[in-house]
């Protein structure tokens, strides 16, 4: 596979983009910065109506342009010759050994299309590979929201479905892509996490986790129907891999 690193940074984010390139050995993969978005990325439609009811609270405009980057990222993968993109956020410090490793990989004959590098709140899973890369690695399949674009893995195959199925935003971006149950991407990951975050400030903001509206009867009704579609959905899954879960 041809692999490139693509690290979403803020154009202005001087000493950010200054700690990253220092973490960089001088035979890494081929990586570059993009230029994270502060604003919706053409193509895209958000309706503050909508994300109220699906999200319960309309979404900032730090979610907004995080959402956009990675759109456009996925866009521009697909116009590329690139097989896949390792996509890092750039508070990250990467085990670069893993990441070359993980790009000499055939993901897609593998049946892997996504791929995350961290995620950050406990989730249920299955077990679907062990021993990937290195021993002691494991590939396993979240089953709940685990939030967080820190690293990720995305194929072609993937970026076509994200393109196609996220054009309306109603959640911030990290929750879009762990919704398996609508998207139909299975939500992989590598465990232990071949990275790790570092303590700063993040650039969207805290503002965003403050108290919420209490909820309308039409967000409950869209969280039971979500709920259902979800239970069904695991049920497929457990069923398919036949693997046992956490």
């Amino acid at each position: 596979m041809k692999v490139k690193v693509v690290v979403v940074s803020l154009d202005t984010a001087s000493d950010r983009r200054a700690r990253f390139s220092a973490t960089v050995p001088a035979d890494s993969l081929d990586w570059e910065f993009f230029d994270a978005h502060r604003g919706l990325a053409p193509g895209l439609r958000y309706d503050e109506a909508e994300a109220i009811r699906r999200k319960g609270r309309p979404l900032k405009p730090g979610e907004l342009g995080c959402y956009s980057s990675h759109y456009a990222i996925w866009q521009q993968l697909l116009e590329s010759d690139d097989d896949a993109y390792i996509v890092l956020e750039d508070d990250v410090v990467p085990d670069w050994k893993f990441l070359a490793a993980l790009a000499r990989e055939p993901l897609v004959q593998r049946g892997i299309r996504y791929l995350r590098l961290y995620y950050k709140y406990p989730a249920r899973y299955l077990v679907r590979e062990r021993n990937f890369v290195r021993r002691s690695t494991s590939i396993i399949e979240l089953l709940d929201l685990a939030f967080g674009t820190q690293g990720y893995v995305v194929t072609k195959p993937a970026a076509e479905v994200f393109v196609k199925t996220f054009r309306n935003v109603v959640r911030p971006v990290d929750d879009q892509l762990d919704r398996h149950w609508e998207h139909g991407v299975p939500n992989l990951s590598v465990f232990p996490f071949p990275l790790f975050e570092m303590m700063l400030e993040s650039d969207i903001g805290d503002d965003r986790f403050a108290a919420q509206p209490p909820r309308t009867l039409a967000r409950r009704m869209d969280m039971w129907r979500d709920r259902v579609s979800k239970r069904l959905a695991i049920a497929r899954r457990r069923r398919d891999v036949g693997i046992a879960g956490r």
